[in-house]
């Protein structure tokens, strides 16, 4: 597996855990360590996305940041068979 193919399934990793643990605090607003765990799980997802832009580029046309041109369409997409 290449390093886009493991940065990719990292972040879709560190989303499912992110996406579960606020579930979880919606109803445990006072658990600690769950708390612990989301700020530890969202700060290594930051850091995966952060190689992943520094490498391959953008991952969504929302963190395009550019004023003098559109680097969104400038794939291949992250989902294309030819950006793995």
């Amino acid at each position: 597996m290449n390093r886009r193919s493991q940065l990719l399934r990292m972040i879709q990793k560190y989303d499912f855990a992110l996406y579960d643990l606020m579930l979880y605090l919606d109803t445990h607003t006072e658990c600690e360590e769950a708390l612990q765990l989301f700020q530890k799980y969202k700060s290594k997802r930051e850091q995966a996305v952060k190689e992943y832009q520094s490498r391959f580029g953008i991952l969504q046309a929302s963190q395009q940041e550019g004023t003098k041109s559109w680097d969104w369409g400038k794939g291949p997409y992250p989902w294309e068979k030819e950006a793995n």
